[in-house]
């Protein structure tokens, strides 16, 4: 599992760490993890260039020791200082290795002029082989001063390595209001934070590496599921299970006008991790996904609901009908207008952002910049667990726990992926799990699943439902 904590959680485990330190080795510990990491970054060191932006923080002072330990290596280092307030005891450091300093950027002596009139004045821009990002720390505000912007559109082009978190985004919230530093890698001390999972702060994140400094942390409320987490979620069937003790799944999806939306939902239900998948949906659907599963069969008894993928005019309908049965329930596409009717049941609903805008009543674009907020806000509202679709999903549950999906790959944004994971969460809320660990589980699946089938190329939805059982055989002996 991968915990995100906040900027608090990280202040306070570092105050007690401090005081049970020698002065300066926390600093230390992370400059090394720093430096080692640039080094595997640039992949040797002699000849190497290394530009460090240095703000006040503590993230200007684990650059600037880094900085010396690179120079130590025989990287050529050069400092811009952004602030008056760098740390001067790193800056000593910095030159005494052999680093340059320079008290600001080079940048020119009118404050507003445009970063193109400056470009320049930079000598042998071109040779400097990383940037290392040290401008602002994870008490910073989201945006950044117009030195900080100046000199990063003057470096355009050039891999930024960031200490921490890239500058200038939000470090609690994922969100990125104004300019921001946009990394290759994103070296990160104790724990993640928020802005490294969630978007739109975690696509300025690059890859993101680890740095053991030995922070005494408390729960984190962002997680991410990992391949073992996953495996250890999943049901097995006991020595003596038959198909019943498994868990039925029903889906209530399709219509004459989406019939494919029905086989897709049921491609995600019979993934095998379900005892048995019935199909009460639009009879219109039904020779399609009898011909797709054979093994379907019809109404009956379940154990839980998948409802509303590509259900057009019989979404509510389809909801009433569910939330009598009182089991658990998965609503998706048009029945997640009927949301309300499920308050207090046990419900996963899957919206993406324009679905979520419409039930928040809010703009789409507001969804997009604020994924947390919203999903979180939305489980609070509807009193049920929100499975919020983007590159990386974000399910949150109505006490703000969240977790972040963070496989998948961009060729899973076509149409009919969302009704195959529908019915691979119903599918798992059917064999037992609660609906914030089918929701989370399921939506990592779905993601390795897309991954494994885009290997070739470009994927349909249906290439993710007949991956499902490749990734599942990979974790259930695990």
């Amino acid at each position: 599992m991968l915990h995100a904590h906040t900027v608090e959680q990280v202040r306070a485990a570092e105050a007690d760490l401090l005081a049970r330190l020698p002065e300066g080795a926390l600093m230390q510990r992370a400059a090394a993890g720093l430096a080692y990491a640039v080094l595997d970054f640039l992949g040797t060191a002699y000849g190497r260039r290394v530009l460090l932006l240095v703000g006040s923080g503590d993230n200007g002072g684990d650059a600037l020791y880094a900085g010396a330990l690179l120079a130590r290596r025989g990287v050529q280092v050069e400092a811009w200082l952004l602030s008056d307030a760098a740390r001067a005891a790193g800056v000593d450091a910095l030159r005494a290795a052999g680093g340059t300093v320079l008290a600001s950027p080079p940048i020119g002596q009118r404050p507003h002029a445009p970063a193109s009139e400056f470009r320049g004045l930079v000598p042998n821009r071109a040779t400097f082989d990383v940037v290392v990002d040290g401008i602002v720390g994870i008490g910073g505000r989201p945006g950044l001063r117009p030195e900080a912007t100046k000199a990063l559109e003057m470096l355009a082009g050039i891999p930024v390595v960031a200490v921490d978190t890239p500058s200038g985004v939000d470090v609690d919230t994922g969100e990125t209001d104004g300019p921001h530093v946009v990394a290759d890698l994103t070296v990160t001390f104790g724990t993640h934070k928020t802005c490294h999972l969630v978007d739109p702060a975690a696509r300025a994140c690059g890859a993101v590496h680890l740095v053991d400094i030995g922070l005494d942390l408390p729960d984190a409320p962002v997680e991410a599921l990992q391949a073992a987490d996953v495996a250890a979620l999943l049901p097995r069937p006991a020595a003596d299970a038959h198909k019943y003790t498994r868990g039925v799944v029903g889906v209530r999806a399709g219509s004459a006008t989406y019939p494919g939306a029905a086989v897709l939902s049921v491609s995600g239900a019979a993934c095998g991790l379900a005892g048995m998948v019935r199909y009460d949906g639009d009879p219109a659907a039904l020779d399609q996904v009898r011909a797709a599963h054979p093994e379907v069969v019809g109404p009956g008894r379940v154990q839980a609901w998948v409802v509303g993928s590509g259900s057009d005019a019989g979404a509510e309908d389809a909801v009433r009908r569910s939330v009598a049965d009182d089991v658990p329930l998965l609503i998706d596409a048009d029945a997640l207008a009927f949301a309300d009717l499920a308050r207090g049941r046990a419900t996963v609903l899957t919206p993406h952002a324009g679905e979520l805008a419409r039930l928040l009543d809010v703009e789409r674009a507001q969804v997009e910049a604020r994924m947390l907020e919203h999903a979180r806000l939305a489980a609070r509202r509807y009193d049920a667990v929100v499975l919020l679709k983007g590159r990386h999903t974000v399910v949150a549950r109505p006490d703000g726990q969240v977790r972040v999906t963070t496989t998948g790959t961009p060729w899973l944004a076509t149409a009919g992926a969302g009704d195959v994971l529908g019915g691979l969460v119903g599918a798992l809320l059917a064999a037992g799990l609660d609906p914030f660990d089918a929701a989370s589980a399921g939506s990592w699946l779905h993601g390795a699943a897309a991954t494994l089938a885009a290997q070739d190329g470009p994927i349909v939805a249906s290439d993710v439902a007949a991956a499902l059982p490749v990734v599942l055989g990979s974790l259930v002996g695990t």
